[in-house]
């Protein structure tokens, strides 16, 4: 199958001409931009390399008569409300017609929660959960302000998604906003701003793409538009599969690293038309530790053990991607239940160690048995809810100690015997 084929593909499926990606195309921003305004907001990360890029973006907009009125730091990492309140006060003291935002989903996400609160007012715990934010927009009669979101990893997908992940530090847990209102109205991905990312942010944001497609997947099982969300699925994850490895081998080729931004891109459509749910359930409990993408992917082996009795489908298509990529020497069409969930799961684990990636919690510096707990607290928070439901199997609140509890402790120790089935 030819994956980067299937992806423009589904990418032209998802967004017709309303995306601007490729290589080299940040010069055209400022079109867009003078399209819906005239007076911008700039929120935009800083890192090597970046000054090269956010001066194309000023020159773009400047030339197409757009003024910034003014140019804002971005969020650091899992976007802590700290950062959220900053750009928030920014947005609402310089009164822009349109935001443009430049950095990865941490920064993408404050904006766009910085837009609602700026808009509707009130307080970011106001709008966690699903469709809060529309509700009290069609009450009001409001609109939220055009925005630019200029992705600048292959990673979340957050400028195509409906997702704003806001963390707490005190309390290290990160909640979600869930609306179709906060997507970006125009979303953009300059593939080469990726070329020069570390190696660490390379391989965090291409499992998360993986996460995404993922845990979308084994939530379809028996819905309507299974069929659809298996082909992105594959799609990205072959991508991923298929492509890491080589720019881990080699930073400089830039065919396998555009390969990874269309890879994320397909998670980003996947979380547009399914839900994630364990291993970013987890994920949320663990900031402190990891990056959002490494905390997916180190958890995503060890829930599919547990869901492996219902989501016999996706793993025979996920384990065939693994297989012809060298990761899995078992023929998985003659496995099935658990036996099919371990070998997929062990081939995940086997990609991870082939590229330098922790397999095991215990691993990780600074992880404590009081992550687990604070990991299982949190599932019970009845606005993490639409985690729980979207697994393909799903747990209320009184059975997460006996069976999520299991996952985590196999997560530690790397021990698939402990987890058990329901």
């Amino acid at each position: 199958m030819d994956y980067r084929e299937t992806a423009e593909s589904l990418l032209k499926e998802f967004k017709g001409d309303n995306y601007l990606y490729g290589r080299d195309v940040l010069g055209k921003i400022g079109d867009i931009a003078a399209a819906v305004g005239k007076k911008a907001v700039f929120v935009c990360d800083k890192f090597p390399g970046s000054e090269e890029h956010i001066e194309k973006i000023r020159t773009s907009l400047a030339d197409a008569g757009v003024t910034i009125v003014k140019e804002e730091a971005g969020a650091g990492p899992n976007a802590p409300r700290e950062d959220l309140n900053r750009i928030t006060k920014t947005v609402v003291d310089a009164a822009p017609d349109v935001l443009v935002s430049f950095g990865g989903g941490s920064t993408i996400d404050a904006v766009k929660s910085a837009e609602v609160l700026r808009t509707l007012g009130g307080d970011i715990e106001d709008y966690f959960g699903t469709g809060q934010v529309t509700a009290v927009l069609e009450k009001s009669g409001k609109k939220l302000t055009p925005h630019i979101a200029i992705q600048t990893a292959a990673s979340s997908g957050a400028h195509l998604t409906k997702y704003s992940n806001i963390t707490d530090l005190k309390t290290g847990q990160k909640k979600l906003v869930v609306d179709e209102a906060v997507v970006p109205q125009f979303p953009v991905f300059d593939f080469s701003v990726t070329y020069g990312a570390p190696k660490s942010l390379t391989m965090d944001g291409a499992l998360d793409g993986i996460a995404h497609c993922l845990e979308v997947l084994y939530g379809a099982v028996g819905n309507a538009n299974y069929d659809k969300i298996e082909k992105i699925a594959e799609a990205g994850i072959g991508l991923v599969v298929e492509n890491l490895p080589k720019v881990i081998n080699n930073p400089k080729d830039l065919d396998a690293r555009d390969a990874l931004c269309l890879a994320t891109d397909m998670g980003g459509y996947a979380i547009m038309v399914g839900g994630t749910n364990g291993g970013h359930l987890t994920s949320f409990s663990l900031v402190d530790l990891l990056s959002h993408g490494r905390a997916c992917a180190m958890m995503n082996p060890y829930y599919t053990v547990f869901f492996a009795p219902s989501v016999e489908k996706p793993l025979q298509m996920v384990g065939k991607i693994y297989k012809d990529a060298g990761l899995l020497n078992k023929n998985v069409s003659s496995l099935k239940g658990r036996e099919l969930g371990e070998a997929v799961a062990d081939a995940m684990l086997e990609l991870s160690r082939k590229i330098g990636f922790p397999t095991k919690l215990s691993e990780v510096e600074g992880f404590t048995q009081a992550h687990i707990e604070r990991a299982l607290t949190a599932a019970k928070n009845p606005q993490l809810k639409m985690k729980l439901q979207n697994m393909p199997i799903p747990l209320d609140s009184s059975q997460i100690d006996d069976y999520m509890g299991p996952i985590l402790e196999a997560a530690k120790s790397g021990d698939f015997s402990v987890i058990k089935n329901l």
